[in-house]
């Protein structure tokens, strides 16, 4: 029998120590651990370091700040076979690592693997109307305009040979790229995968007015830099140019420039 797939969770983190406490006492907790967790220091100035360490977990330092950068980082050290991205203040449910492993063990040709988050710390009816507009907006817009399914950087895994074959076109030195829009972008035509049911908790900061604005900027921002990766769909076309990514043509995209 073959071995089973070693799975990495990637953490980046930047002064978030107590999150990031309660994060691994619930990755400690799963059904199904990880292989090995990584958290990524982003030049934090809090106990980030020797929690992380106090917990199991290996830390490796990005004193640059950027999510993308630390990300980047993150995948480049993590030695299994399927790299998972969390949130240093998400929760997995307890069956998430067990989803994931079983997901990418029975479908080779899977790359990438996604599901959507609640925000918990809401009260009922905020939290669907926050989720629907939040999570509704990214998988169902910008998947519209891509084509395909988008990865939520809460709430990811990716083969870790995917990402060794597109790791030099990632925009890691971007500290305005939405890093899992710029990786969906660079697999390309590799199968991306929504699990509807490996739901994540995550944390409501994502949904205040300062933080929505700079998500808007960084998914305009990103489009702009990737306009010849929204394919020819008629939401690509209309809401492309609102976006700031300019007219959609006959474009090559970049995975088949390589070809």
């Amino acid at each position: 029998m073959a071995e089973p797939l070693r799975i990495s969770v990637v953490l980046p983190v930047r002064d978030d120590a107590q999150a990031l406490r309660r994060c691994l006492v619930a990755l400690s907790s799963l059904s199904d651990g990880p292989d090995e967790v990584l958290v990524v220091d982003n030049g934090s100035s809090d106990a980030t370091g020797m929690i992380a360490r106090e917990a199991g977990a290996r830390v490796v330092r990005q004193p640059v700040p950027g999510i993308a950068k630390a990300a980047a980082t993150g995948y480049d050290a993590a030695t299994g076979d399927v790299i998972v991205r969390f949130d240093a203040d998400g929760v997995p449910p307890v069956d998430w690592i067990a989803r994931i492993r079983a997901a990418f063990t029975d479908d080779p040709r899977l790359a990438g693997l996604t599901g959507p988050g609640v925000f918990t710390s809401l009260p009922m009816p905020v939290r669907l109307l926050a989720g629907l507009g939040y999570h509704g907006a990214y998988f169902g817009l910008i998947g519209a305009m891509l084509g395909r399914t988008p990865l939520y950087g809460s709430n990811l895994a990716v083969r870790r040979t995917a990402w060794l074959a597109v790791r030099d076109r990632f925009h890691r030195d971007d500290p305005m790229v939405h890093d899992d829009l710029c990786l969906t972008v660079h697999l390309g035509d590799r199968r991306l995968r929504f699990d509807p049911r490996m739901v994540v908790a995550v944390s409501a900061r994502a949904v205040t007015p300062a933080r929505l604005r700079a998500a808007g900027a960084k998914t305009r921002h990103t489009v702009r830099m990737h306009p010849e990766a929204l394919r020819a769909t008629r939401t690509g076309r209309l809401v492309s140019p609102l976006l700031g990514g300019g007219r959609i043509g006959a474009l090559v995209p970049p995975w088949e420039e390589d070809a």
